[in-house]
């Protein structure tokens, strides 16, 4: 399993610096971005296969004929329907599968990504990449670790500079929506918690950062972060009304 999940790993870093090479806006995305970021980092296990990338709907052409030229196999059905939001392929044996989210990100919350595509060669943008894991409201170990990932390898700096988690990007998600905050904040302090305890195996040694001090930081800041009208108005439902959804697997 371990040695199957190496090869879709490689191959989705292949497909990566491939687009990027030839100007196709296809962005990794979920853990395979985390390792693909950080390499000096023992990989987590994996129990499936599976490739999830980033584009825009703009470019839903060149992608799908940027993915048919490495032999990858779309459905048909699906893509027409449902192309401008998500695509799905497989690769020629069947055995990997490949989502494709086009502009933004539908789970727990939504995550507009289709102005940063860009700002990064591989992945999806390092803030953007830590922010579709802080989002997930049932998280699991391994978002936990790749949270954990992120926040040892990456400064959290202030602004918004690409390679950086930067608190710029993340003061504006969470300082426009009370859900997004209540969401991000609950998961870090969760993180900061099990990174000094139960699961202090998953904090890298020598890391370049304290991933409990990042978190730390960006968990004062989503307080201190200046919040609209709307936030204001959500805040005094708090948690008396959902603030988030549990998304569905979509079916292809």
């Amino acid at each position: 399993m371990a040695q199957a999940a190496d090869g879709a790993f490689e191959v989705a870093e292949r497909v990566a610096r491939d687009a990027s090479d030839r100007g196709v806006p296809l962005r990794l995305l979920g853990g395979q971005a985390v390792r693909l970021l950080c390499p000096s980092f023992p990989a987590r296990a994996r129990q499936g296969q599976d490739m999830d990338f980033a584009s825009v709907s703009s470019a839903k052409g060149a992608v799908m004929e940027f993915l048919a030229g490495h032999g990858f196999l779309g459905d048909r059905r699906f893509n027409t329907i449902h192309g401008d939001r998500q695509m799905y392929f497989t690769t020629p044996d069947g055995q990997t599968s490949v989502d494709v989210i086009m502009d933004r990100l539908r789970m727990c919350h939504v995550l507009e990504f289709k102005a940063r595509i860009d700002r990064m060669p591989y992945t999806l943008d390092v803030t953007d990449l830590l922010l579709t894991k802080l989002q997930v409201v049932e998280q699991n170990e391994k978002d936990v670790q790749d949270i954990v990932y992120l926040l040892a390898a990456f400064e959290v700096r202030e602004g918004d500079v690409p390679g950086t988690i930067g608190l710029g990007r993340i003061g504006d998600v969470v300082g426009s929506d009370w859900g997004w905050w209540r969401t991000v904040t609950r998961n870090l302090d969760r993180v900061i918690e099990l990174a000094r305890g139960d699961l202090r195996r998953l904090v890298p040694g020598e890391s370049p950062h304290d991933p409990v001090e990042q978190g730390r930081r960006l968990r004062e800041h989503a307080d201190a972060t200046p919040k609209t009208l709307k936030w204001k108005i959500r805040a005094k439902v708090g948690e008396h009304a959902q603030w988030y959804e549990l998304p569905e697997e979509t079916g292809h």
